[in-house]
C-alpha cells in the first residue's frame, strides 16, 4: 500500500503504446515522444519492445493453372511501451500537440 501512495504523490503516471507496420517509424516516433517528455522534466523508462506480430497470408497464384502454386505474405506489427512518470501539465499539453508520422497507433493511458 505504501507503494500505491508514492506514485500517486509523486505525480502522473501516463504510458504510451506505439504500434505500427514499420519499426524505422516507430522508433523515431518513440525517440520524438521521450525527447518531448524530458524536455518537460519528466522521467521515462522505455521505449520497451514489445512482441511483434506476424501474420502470414498464403494466396493462389492462379485458380485454373497451377492450383497447388501459392504466393505468401507476410504482415509484421511492431510495438512499443513507454511509461512517462512525474508528468506534470506541461508535460501532458506538449504530448497532445506532438505529431505522429502516418502509419504510427499511438494509444495513451493515464
Amino acid at each position: 500500500m505504501a507503494e500505491a501512495k508514492e506514485v500517486k504523490e509523486a505525480g502522473l503516471r501516463i504510458r504510451i503504446r506505439l504500434k505500427a507496420y514499420d519499426h524505422k517509424v516507430i522508433d523515431q516516433s518513440a525517440k520524438q515522444i521521450i525527447d518531448t517528455a524530458i524536455r518537460t522534466g519528466a522521467s521515462i523508462a522505455g521505449p520497451v519492445p514489445l512482441p511483434t506480430r506476424r501474420s502470414t497470408f498464403t494466396v493462389v497464384k492462379s485458380p485454373h493453372v497451377y492450383k497447388k502454386g501459392g504466393e505468401a505474405f507476410e504482415m509484421r506489427v511492431h510495438k512499443r511501451l513507454i511509461d512517462i512518470t512525474n508528468a506534470n501539465p506541461k508535460t501532458i499539453d506538449s504530448l497532445q500537440n506532438l505529431s505522429l508520422p502516418a502509419g504510427v497507433d499511438a494509444e495513451i493511458r493515464m
